[in-house]
């Protein structure tokens, strides 16, 4: 039986020579940083964004991402000195704006459904049905309309309530994905559902995020 030995060479314009062991691990530190730089994040986005007329840096719009709201952006690692990130979606890539763009919270079981469905997320085929994601939703009134909505902004009630029963509303981070329940009330508050924990939720926090 024939072996074979491996050895780790290093290729240059004007020779090809072996590897150190210190050049090796260097090399594994640098691809290790580049590899962290390069996680991939997935974002929402919060407002219609047109480069061309709203663009801050219109010398360099032609190389920015158009998007409306609700638009699942896949981004790569963090922003840049200007606040942008980089990113993709639609088969399109370019620099995103932080401040028109939310992180998505994937702990959503709908969400993450949605997101495997359209290629975002690797499929999980642990047994996670549609149905099962859905079943809570389902067992309300037919006449209860359940609209998603995603946090714009992070909202605590102890501190940013007008209510003096801040303890029936709920808590969320910007990019929660919130289902809400009803029509709003007369102090602009929805009843709504987040990963399970159910109260009111400020609607002036709130954009919707149509079902796909």
């Amino acid at each position: 039986m024939e072996t074979g030995l491996q050895l780790d060479v290093l290729i240059y314009p004007d020779e090809v020579r072996l590897a150190t062991p210190e050049e090796l691990g260097e090399w594994e530190l640098e691809t290790a940083s580049q590899v962290s730089i390069q996680t991939i994040r997935l974002f929402v986005a919060l407002y219609p964004y047109n480069p061309a007329a709203m663009s801050p840096n219109p010398e360099t719009a032609a190389e920015e991402l158009p998007f409306v709201p609700g638009q699942i952006i896949k981004v790569f690692g963090d922003t840049d000195a200007d606040g942008f990130y980089h990113g993709e979606s639609g088969g399109l890539s370019g620099y995103v704006p932080s401040n028109m763009v939310a992180e998505v919270s994937i702990d959503d079981e709908y969400l993450k459904h949605l997101l495997m469905q359209q290629g975002f997320l690797p499929v999980d085929h642990t047994g996670m049905s549609l149905t099962s994601i859905q079943s809570d939703v389902a067992c309300l009134p037919d006449d209860v309309v359940v609209q998603r909505m995603v946090a714009l902004f992070d909202y605590n009630p102890w501190e940013n309530s007008p209510n003096m029963d801040s303890d029936v509303e709920l808590d969320f981070r910007s990019g929660d994905i919130i289902y809400v329940m009803g029509d709003m009330d007369q102090d602009g508050f929805y009843f709504g559902d987040l990963h399970g924990r159910r109260g009111l939720v400020p609607s002036n926090f709130l954009q919707s995020f149509p079902w796909e």
